[in-house]
């Protein structure tokens, strides 16, 4: 039984990150502008950090709920993703996102290791549904401008700023 059971085990750790669903990540080799030095661990909660934003910026925008931004982002970039949020729900829609693609270039680090700036070149899919109904699906590359600051334990994105290709 024990055996079955980690041969089970097994198999799923090794499909479940090649699910349709995962988008491809690339890191550039950080060059990271300023005086402090940007470690691995730091550069790893980063990335993390960052995708899983990605993960409740499209949650959020599905289901109309601005509530699923409170533990990744703050300031700038969570009111003008609730105000999208706000308005696409008072008009009766809702945005599905897929992400394909993230190519993250990390290019700042302040002194203080109060917030790093990162640049991705994004490619995603985006459906505008009206009322659960699909109107359009469109696939989207941009360039997206993002300034995190760290929290209590993760860091938040406070600058989210993207512009299409």
């Amino acid at each position: 039984m024990t055996k079955f059971l980690l041969v089970v085990c097994t198999v799923f750790a090794a499909t479940f990150p090649l699910r349709a669903d995962q988008s491809a990540v690339r890191v550039e080799p950080t060059n990271v502008q300023g005086p402090r030095p940007l470690v691995k661990q730091t550069e790893t909660a980063v990335i993390r950090d960052y995708l899983q934003a990605w993960q409740s910026v499209s949650a959020a925008l599905e289901q109309n709920r601005a509530d699923l931004l409170d533990r990744d982002f703050v300031g700038a970039a969570k009111d003008k993703l609730t105000d999208t949020i706000q308005e696409q729900a008072g008009l009766g829609l809702s945005t599905r996102y897929q992400d394909r693609s993230h190519d993250i270039q990390i290019v700042y680090y302040s002194p203080e290791g109060l917030s790093i700036q990162l640049i991705d070149n994004v490619e995603y899919d985006v459906e505008i549904l009206d009322h659960d109904k699909i109107q359009t699906t469109q696939r989207v590359r941009a360039r997206y401008i993002v300034i995190l600051t760290p929290a209590e334990v993760r860091w938040r994105v406070r600058v989210f700023q993207g512009q299409p290709e």
